[in-house]
């Protein structure tokens, strides 16, 4: 990937990571009769997360031969996509409520 794509791609997995904790909309689309709940919201940055994993693989594609990749390479990825979902996280939940 260029140095562009791979900004904007990351870029791209913030603002996925922390669109659940900002709209009360499931997926951003299907209006609700309850508030989300936490489960949901981390149901929601799982589904996500599968949409950057296949943009990122899109773009590693369209750049040339794609790497395989094992379990380590999933975990940190996951674990930096939760880090990037915490702003939206802490909007949510501490800030809003006068924590």
């Amino acid at each position: 990937m260029s140095s562009a794509s791979s900004a904007a791609f990351l870029v791209l997995a913030f603002v996925l990571a922390n669109v659940p904790f900002f709209t009360d909309r499931f997926l951003g689309a299907v209006r609700l009769s309850r508030p989300k709940s936490l489960v949901l919201r981390l149901l929601e940055c799982l589904i996500y997360y599968g949409m950057a994993g296949a943009v990122g693989f899109w773009l590693e594609q369209r750049q040339g031969q794609v790497a395989p990749q094992g379990w380590e390479f999933y975990a940190i990825t996951a674990a930096l996509f939760l880090t990037f979902a915490f702003p939206g996280f802490v909007y949510r939940f501490l800030v809003r409520r006068g924590a």
